[in-house]
């Protein structure tokens, strides 16, 4: 009966964003579409097919040749279908910092920089000097550089190998090919509006009577995307499988992109927008995953086809070929923005969210409540609401989801209305002016936790006209700020509210 209760809850509430959002069709009732591989979140829409993927296994799980490896992969950033943690006020991460390193990196591949006056046949005689394989090997004009992927034909370590191919005089650097994780977690239908909230603790409607972000490009280095989802009608500009696996539309992707430009019967953050789909995570046994070589491929697209901004929903560890790819993109003027990971108030901070050049994001709940799972650090800018967010699924359904990843797009979106409003601003000011604007959160001012507090759409555009103007826009007083950080530890991290949620499951 409660269940009945809380669904009734949901679905009779109606998204008050004006005469072009309906209400949610009372009719639709939730469930849990078990084909959606790697997804951790609660799919409610239409008895539609479901999505048809590959059973078998993901790119990131695939050998050289495309059949399935035996090896298992382990997620670096709490993935994984888990039950509950069985910690009380919710869910935490599912390793820790030792498993974390141990799993970081794809088992016996490396990558390396090659020098380019070396031709293929003198690579491949290189690489089997030092007992390698080379997979295959790409020039990066983001990098101006030639990198390899390569393959150990022995039982040495990673380690041991890099140390020796990097003596030779035709190889510029070498290091492993880690891992990156979507950052996305298990979810429950609770009470309430969740489809409405969102909107509104970042003054969305009131940003986008100043602008939608019409003519900004958003990259999005993803799963797979539903182009075809009333949502995203006519926002995909284009699309690219970095993966090459053609693996199809995923929940992550579709969702991340439905936060930024949801049109229909939601609304993203920057609906006007133009995704770039960019297709670099595979499904594996634990979810969604990827590799600094995938991953590059994809930056390095997403910087040649015009994107202005790029959202990376995902994590893994300190990563120098990423780094300098982050690097070269922000000197470009593009804008990096990454969610600070799920891992957690004991993780190390998670890359490339901690890079100089990105502006991390963490989540909160409609309380105001810091995400149990978010990670801290002096590197988080801003954070934004990721607890029982209402996107769009695959197979025109749709999802509540929670994670830092979908913080990180609305975050994405409301650059893009900043963008749109001032086309000259630089990756710098536009994380100065979503800093200042932010309405104070937990300790006053800026701290670990909330950075400098949760993002202010109007605010924040309205200082984007004229990027001085940022000294002049105040901290928005509409509703009191939550000091978090005064409540005990357990209760600031929990995900249980007043309202009696129940426990959340396990991250994934």
């Amino acid at each position: 009966m409660a269940h009945r209760s809380r669904r009734k809850a949901l679905c009779t509430h109606n998204l008050n964003i004006g005469s072009r959002v309906p209400s949610i069709n009372p009719t639709v009732t939730p469930r849990i579409n078990p084909n959606i591989a790697g997804t951790a979140a609660t799919v409610i829409g239409r008895t539609t097919p479901d999505l048809k993927t590959r059973p078998a296994c993901g790119d990131a799980y695939r050998d050289s040749n495309g059949g399935c490896t035996d090896q298992p992969v382990t997620s670096a950033e709490g993935g994984g279908s888990g039950g509950s943690s069985g910690k009380k006020g919710g869910s935490g991460p599912r390793q820790n910092a030792s498993q974390m390193a141990a799993s970081s990196s794809r088992a016996g591949v490396i990558v390396a920089e090659i020098d380019t006056s070396l031709t293929s046949a003198q690579a491949d005689e290189l690489a089997r000097r030092h007992g390698l394989a080379r997979l295959q090997s790409q020039h990066f004009p983001l990098l101006d550089a030639t990198i390899g992927l390569f393959r150990i034909t022995d039982r040495r370590s990673i380690t041991t190998v890099s140390r020796e191919f990097a003596t030779e005089a035709g190889i510029r650097s070498v290091q492993s090919n880690f891992r990156y994780v979507l950052q996305e977690q298990k979810t429950v239908l609770t009470e309430g509006d969740p489809a409405q909230y969102a909107l509104a603790k970042l003054r969305l409607p009131q940003a986008h009577m100043l602008a939608h972000g019409a003519n900004v490009t958003v990259a999005v280095i993803d799963s797979g995307i539903d182009a075809k989802h009333p949502e995203l009608a006519n926002a995909i500009a284009d699309s690219f499988d970095a993966l090459g696996s053609k693996e199809g539309p995923h929940a992550h992707g579709t969702g991340i992109a439905g936060a930024i430009v949801a049109h229909a019967r939601l609304m993203g953050s920057a609906p006007a927008a133009r995704i770039l789909a960019i297709g670099a995570f595979g499904t594996t046994p634990n979810g969604a995953e990827s590799t600094s070589f995938v991953v590059l491929k994809g930056l390095d697209y997403a910087v040649a086809h015009g994107a202005q901004i790029v959202n990376m929903s995902f994590a893994g560890p300190k990563d120098a070929l990423i780094g300098r790819g982050i690097a070269a993109a922000a000197a470009k003027g593009i804008v990096m923005v990454a969610a600070s990971g799920n891992a957690g108030p004991k993780s190390p901070p998670l890359y490339p969210a901690a890079e100089t050049n990105v502006i991390a994001v963490s989540a909160t709940d409609a309380q105001d409540r810091l995400f149990a799972a978010s990670n801290r650090g002096s590197h988080i800018a801003v954070v934004a609401p990721g607890v029982d967010i209402f996107l769009p699924a695959p197979g025109e359904k749709y999802q509540m989801t929670s994670g830092t990843s979908f913080s990180a797009a609305y975050i994405s979106g409301l650059a893009a209305l900043m963008l749109e409003r001032n086309p000259a601003l630089k990756p710098g000011e536009v994380r100065a002016i979503l800093m200042k604007t932010a309405r104070d959160l937990g300790t006053p001012g800026r701290d670990d936790l909330f950075g400098a507090g949760e993002a202010d759409a109007y605010a924040a555009v309205a200082a984007a006209s004229d990027a001085p103007a940022a000294e002049k826009v105040p901290v928005r007083q509409d509703q009191p700020a939550t000091r978090a950080s005064d409540l005990p530890a357990a209760a600031m991290a929990s995900d249980k509210s007043a309202a009696g949620e129940v426990n959340r499951p396990a991250a994934q």
